[in-house]
């Protein structure tokens, strides 16, 4: 295999190697959640101490995507993907320790580092697609970054049920292990072919130059921790317990309903330069439109949630078919919104722009989930559905005063962002 990626153009044999990295991390860190959520459930522990060991995890994914930016711009892409996949080696040897020293502090401290690993390799992937794509090649540029975005979370369902298997099969301990051995062979491959200096700046890249950032990063870092938060207020937290708790489902159930959502969505996500190329529109319309769409869907589902809270049975299957639509509307809008941070981002130190963009996507994810469990608990899933209704109205404003990255001599079909070939 590894001779084919060989004999193949150089930028395309890249573009393979990155995201072959990208996979197999990303197939490691889902099945990693799943088997933290079900060996620590089967050690007795309860919801909440569990929802605790991934507090460090999304907290540090708002310092490292920062942080990473900058790393990423001294030192090379390449080296930043290496170091996020040896920190994830480390994190995983980490919980190989029999089940009586794996107190919570530990596990939380191997979660902060699996955490900051994700999000060094997540950045450093998206960057590199970036400079990978000549400016003039938009549609293919948004074609590759919608495959990486998609099959990221495609596998990330996978790795659910990937998880579930080695803690049955193998055990915890020696899942880990496996997985730590898969992911230093990927490490190993990637720091031979990859290029060394991929995404380093030709400027000596200063800290301080983390938050100095152009007026259209600024407004689509906005949209995007609105998008995020609107998700994960109810979806994190409030959506499992509900299904749980209201509708009867056993844990299984609710697992396996979640991870198929995440494999569809991803789906969709690879799909949306088909999607969208139905329409003139450009990036920025386009991420308009989708936006109110999706807005609208969630007020709709708000309305429905206040008005016939006390039918539990068909509001649960209400609640089934408005999820559906809302994954594969979210899925357009998450694919628009990567598309344009990677147009907009300067190709001369581009993990610099691409990172604090991933940092207001993990802080839309940090607030979404702690807000998730607040307003479930004291206010009930439409209350967590009415403040996604609100952050999605702010962030469709917010995209609509994102300047296009499409020039408007770019007519032909090769250089629309909407092309499916």
């Amino acid at each position: 295999m590894l001779a084919k990626i060989q004999a193949l153009p150089d930028k395309v044999r890249q573009y393979l190697l990155v995201t072959m990295n990208y996979w197999a991390f990303t197939l490691t860190d889902g099945a990693l959640r799943m088997l933290v959520v079900l060996h620590f459930h089967e050690l007795g522990y309860d919801a909440l101490q569990i929802a605790m060991l991934f507090l460090f995890y999304e907290f540090f994914g708002v310092v490292t995507n920062l942080v990473g930016g900058w790393l990423g711009a001294r030192i090379g892409l390449n080296r930043t993907m290496q170091i996020g996949l040896v920190m994830q080696v480390i994190a995983l040897l980490m919980l190989t320790l029999p089940s009586e020293y794996l107190f919570i502090p530990w596990v939380m401290a191997a979660q902060a580092l699996s955490g900051i690993a994700k999000d060094l390799n997540k950045m450093s992937a998206k960057s590199s697609v970036k400079l990978l794509v000549s400016a003039e090649q938009q549609g293919r540029l948004y074609k590759w970054v919608a495959i990486l975005t998609g099959s990221k979370n495609t596998l990330k369902g996978v790795g659910f049920f990937l998880g579930a298997v080695l803690l049955s099969t193998l055990g915890f301990q020696y899942a880990m292990l496996a997985m730590a051995l898969f992911l230093l062979v990927m490490a190993i491959i990637s720091a031979i072919y990859l290029q060394q200096d991929i995404g380093k700046a030709s400027f000596k890249a200063k800290f301080k130059e983390i938050f100095s950032k152009s007026q259209a990063i600024n407004r689509l870092s906005l949209a995007r921790m609105c998008l995020f938060a609107a998700r994960d207020v109810w979806f994190v937290v409030a959506l499992p317990v509900y299904f749980a708790s209201q509708s009867g489902w056993d844990d299984w159930s609710v697992g396996a309903f979640m991870a198929c959502w995440v494999i569809a969505y991803g789906v969709v996500q690879g799909m949306a330069p088909k999607i969208t190329g139905r329409s003139k529109r450009n990036a920025v319309q386009s991420a308009t439109f989708w936006g109110w769409a999706l807005t609208t869907l969630t007020l709709v589902l708000t309305l429905v949630f206040i008005f016939y809270a006390s039918d539990t049975q068909p509001l649960t299957w209400i609640l089934v078919a408005g999820l559906m639509l809302f994954g594969f509307t979210f899925a357009i809008n998450s694919s628009l919104h990567s598309y344009l941070i990677v147009a907009l981002a300067k190709s001369d130190g581009v993990s610099l722009d691409v990172g604090f963009y991933y940092m207001a996507n993990a802080m839309g994810r940090l607030i979404g989930t702690l807000a998730s469990g607040y307003m479930y608990l004291n206010y009930g899933l439409e209350a967590c559905l009415a403040v996604a209704t609100f952050l999605l109205v702010i962030a469709s404003i917010t995209v609509k005063l994102v300047p296009s990255p499409e020039a408007p001599s770019q007519e032909p079909p090769e250089s629309s962002i909407h092309t499916s070939n």
